[in-house]
């Protein structure tokens, strides 16, 4: 029988890989026709949601919460005067997320619009101004103005897929305008904030994930020696191996054009076999099992790559949602690989196996008074893979607790153990715990 070894202590901290674009899914200010998952989405220890695309879905606000042109509606407005900002559903979405233990990570941009007729994904007016009101946007979140407060946001990510449409005719859904005048605005407002706020981490631009496109802006962004904490990128497809692989490609990019200090950052995955024929089935991958298993396995592979942090997309009610049911809100598979990873924020070091059993994914960490967390997943994108048995090994002994995630079991204990064998099927995930 294979076995699995983990006796290789590392000094790694686990990182944040269980983020998510979207918050719990709680009206703060409403009772009625109420449902809630604030109390299980608290309880998966999400560190950071990234705030696109959320304007869309009543439980966050709705149509008047998150993008600048929702923000600050009337772009011929008074930039310092609070009167011109609209804040009020953004602010209740921002604090109810963080009252989940969850901070947010703003994206300075708009929604992507797949109407036939786009709007605020035009190129603003005046790209110094747009940068006044991101200003104003982060005066009024951790500085308190315009009866604001002191949230100390970090991450400030401007815009969202500025390279999804280069190239083609309009209209474009992310960014309108040519990709000159998308380097003309990415530098004028990096340059602007961190003038004013050196402190924070400003970057972006969560490219789609082209790399073409990518080189040129990174290079571009070099040679006008535009200050960038943070790289994102957006990656979607079947394996772990192809979620993760853009990582080391990005890496590449930052290192050769001095941003080595730059974050590595992918802020949307998920499961996508295909765009058009295959979609449906997508879907019903991202509802289900498999969706957990390639949530734990992509986050194995992260853990050892470039990346610095990982965002699912997306816990919003919505078809990418493998995390809530879009009615009941109850937690679907999904849920429970993010929840589980929250375990390794209570560990002092992570623990690697010296050797691998193929398409088995896992991370093992140890807590300071030793005690061994472990999640392991049997991904493979065949549906039909056969069964795999194989041995864990600890190198320590004592007695572990077996919990499992399968078609019919959420996170139910299977036993407790000083042997660990498992013989699992395709996509099911287990959850170990030194007891």
């Amino acid at each position: 029988m294979q076995k699995l070894l983990y006796n290789v202590k590392c000094e790694n901290k686990f990182k944040i890989l269980n983020a998510t674009n979207g918050g719990p899914w709680h009206k703060s200010h409403a009772n009625d026709q109420y449902r809630s998952n604030f109390s299980t989405y608290k309880d998966a220890r999400i560190p950071y949601s990234r705030n696109h695309d959320s304007g869309v879905i009543g439980v966050y606000g709705g149509p008047y919460s998150h993008d600048i042109s929702k923000i600050f509606p009337n772009f011929d407005a008074d930039v310092n005067d609070p009167k011109s900002y609209d804040f009020a559903c953004t602010d209740d979405s921002i604090l109810t997320t963080l009252s989940a233990g969850t901070k947010t990570f703003f994206r300075l941009g708009e929604t992507i619009e797949h109407q036939i007729k786009k709007h605020a994904t035009l190129p603003p007016k005046d790209f110094r101004k747009w940068a006044e009101i991101c200003e104003h946007i982060i005066l009024h979140y951790n500085y308190g103005w315009a009866d604001g407060f002191n949230l100390d946001i970090e991450y400030w990510e401007i815009w969202n897929e500025p390279d999804l449409d280069s190239g083609k005719p309009t209209p474009k859904r992310t960014w309108g305008g040519t990709d000159e005048e998308f380097y003309d605005l990415y530098e004028i407002a990096a340059k602007y904030l961190k003038s004013k706020f050196p402190h924070l981490k400003i970057g972006g631009p969560a490219v789609s994930g082209r790399k073409i496109w990518s080189e040129a802006f990174i290079k571009e962004m070099a040679k006008r020696n535009v200050p960038m904490d943070f790289f994102s990128w957006h990656s979607y497809g079947t394996t772990p191996e192809h979620l993760v692989k853009d990582a080391y490609i990005f890496d590449k990019m930052l290192k050769e054009n001095n941003y080595s200090n730059c974050e590595n950052i992918l802020n949307e995955w998920n499961y996508v076999k295909g765009w058009q024929e295959e979609f449906v089935y997508s879907i019903e991958c991202i509802h289900g099992l498999k969706n957990a298993s390639l949530i734990i396995s992509t986050m194995a592979l992260s853990q050892s790559s470039p990346i610095d942090m990982l965002m699912y997309y997306d816990t919003r009610p919505s078809a990418f949602c493998g995390i809530f049911d879009y009615y009941t809100y109850r937690p679907l598979k999904g849920y429970y690989a993010l929840k589980w990873y929250g375990n390794f924020y209570d560990c002092a070091y992570e623990i690697k196996s010296e050797n691998s059993i193929e398409n088995v994914y896992g991370l093992c960490g140890a807590k300071d008074d030793g005690k061994i967390v472990c999640m392991l997943t049997y991904y493979s994108d065949d549906d039909n893979a056969p069964s795999k048995k194989f041995e864990v090994d600890f190198a320590n002994g004592g007695k572990f607790e077996i919990y499992i995630l399968d078609e019919n079991n959420n996170e139910v204990l299977l036993e407790v153990t000083d042997k660990i064998e498992l013989n699992l099927q395709v996509h099911e995930c287990i959850l170990i715990k030194q007891i």
